[in-house]
């Protein structure tokens, strides 16, 4: 059974994730941060795409000891699984979420990656291998779920969330929307990719929740069945 996907972003009012040089931008406050943390703690996977990785390098574990301490009570590892869509096994060896906190990790190629480089990581991490030139989504969704992911948080960015909304896999989204505006016509957005064209081809939205979070919006959204 495939996991149900949320989709945390924070962005921009002009819906930018960082700058154009692809560089971290601190959108959010104190208080959004606890709760991506927590979100963190109820989620049985936390994945990112490799463009996060390289621009910026994170380790994606929780940060509270006591919600990790929750999560060890209740019998579960110390962190989710972090898993990294890298269709051509791009990632350095030297990454911090190789190596940093406790807990599972998987990557996932495609078949262009480089062999060498598979066998490399292989020995450190589960890698799962699918799809011709990218990622097939739906295929490591359905591996995810094999090994007992029931909610996976998806951080970004915006070309792994484009293929999740065109694959028809995204079940919830939370956007923090902070009071600044970034532009810049080549800033990543929350849904990058090719974009759908088609009106009836768009992904649907119903609110759930508004809610005023330090100095910005926090929304909450389920995805509409199609």
């Amino acid at each position: 059974m495939r996991p149900r996907v949320v989709i945390n972003v924070a962005m921009s009012l002009d819906g930018k994730l960082s700058t154009r040089e692809r560089k971290q931008v601190k959108i959010s406050g104190k208080e959004d941060f606890e709760r991506v943390d927590k979100l963190k703690a109820k989620s049985d996977a936390i994945m990112v795409g490799i463009g996060t990785v390289l621009a910026d390098d994170p380790s994606l574990t929780i940060k509270s000891d006591e919600l990790k301490h929750k999560r060890l009570e209740k019998g579960l590892e110390e962190n989710p699984v972090r898993v990294v869509v890298d269709s051509a096994a791009r990632i350095p060896l030297t990454s911090s979420l190789l190596y940093k906190g406790k807990g599972r990790r998987v990557i996932a190629v495609s078949r262009r990656a480089d062999p060498q480089k598979v066998i490399e990581l292989k020995k450190i991490v589960t890698v799962i291998e699918g799809g011709e030139t990218e990622v097939d989504l739906a295929r490591l969704l359905d591996e995810l779920g094999a090994m007992g992911v029931h909610q996976l948080m998806v951080e970004g960015g915006g070309t792994l969330i484009s293929g999740l909304f065109a694959a028809r896999l995204v079940d919830e989204i939370y956007t923090f929307i902070g009071n600044l505006i970034i532009g810049g016509k080549d800033a990543p957005t929350l849904a990058d990719g090719e974009g759908f064209v088609r009106e009836n081809d768009f992904s649907r939205l119903t609110l759930l929740e508004a809610t005023q979070l330090g100095k910005g919006i926090l929304l909450h959204w389920k995805v509409s069945p199609q």
